[in-house]
This record gives C-alpha cells, structure tokens and sequence, in this order.
C-alpha cells in the first residue's frame, strides 16, 4: 500500500469522543498529482481509507473484548466493533466535506490523529450507502452517542 495524503490537524492524541470538534486538513502526498482530487469539490461526503499506526495489532491485541472495557456491554468480536486495534490497523471513516483547495481537502468528523498516513479518498454516492433498513447492535447506539 502506498500513502496518498497526510491528515493535520490539531488532535495529536488517541481519544474516542468528540471528533466533530476537530477540522482536519488532508494534504496529498508529494508524488500524488493536483489532478487526482479534480471534481471531488461537487461532493460533500467522502470516504476516507487510512493507516491507525499507533494502533495495536490483532494479536497481540484481543480478538474480542467488551467495548471501551465497559462491563455493561457484550464481549464481542473485533469485527463486531469499529476499535483501532485490528488485524491491518486500516480504518475507514465518512466525512463531511468542506472544501477542496488545490493540493488539500478540508473535512469534518474524521477520527485521525495528526500525520496519519491517508491510503485512498472515495466520494461517497447516493447510491453507495447501505441499502434497506439498517440493523445495529443496541450497545452501538450508546458508544456512539458521543463519538462526534
């Protein structure tokens, strides 16, 4: 995997809450073209793919554990749950988009440190969300109360 794009802003370290607080800047990396972000300014969300790297790896992290150490929560498997600490350490999270300057994207709502290497930006379509009724796990509702 390639890095395409670095995130800057002020959040410089881990926590779980609050990360509509933060506006984060992704700068495209040196050898990424200007022209790859061309179009994207018609959208307002978009995906991005990026690198937890002071993340724990799965294992040694657990492969399953209650969310956040809360004992009123089901002990659940790593992919029954969106923490940091996984297998590849790959995170994907859906922003708001503000603007789009020439060699950078302004974004809202995305839960990365400073210098987190970005590995792909995808606009997010009408059509590419989930479909149908959306079932989630009621302790997921109460994680994320406070998440942004």
């Amino acid at each position: 995997m390639r890095t395409v794009a670095y995130v800057r802003n002020e959040r410089r370290e881990l926590a779980d809450d609050n990360w509509d607080n933060f506006v984060s800047t992704i700068e495209l990396a040196e050898d990424v073209p200007t022209s790859a972000l061309r179009g994207l300014e018609e959208f307002s969300h978009v995906e991005i793919v990026f690198f937890a790297a002071l993340a724990e790896n799965v294992p040694p992290a657990p492969w399953h554990r209650r969310p956040r150490g809360n004992k009123d929560w089901p002990d659940v498997g790593i992919f029954a749950q969106r923490n940091k600490d996984r297998p590849n350490r790959l995170m994907l999270s859906v922003v708001a988009l503000e603007h789009v300057d020439k060699r950078s994207l302004v974004v809202r709502g995305l839960d990365a440190i400073n210098d987190t290497q970005v590995l792909d930006i995808k606009p997010v379509y009408s059509w590419s969300g989930p479909r149908g009724e959306l079932r989630v796990a009621k302790w997921s509702e109460e994680l994320g109360e406070n998440y942004f």
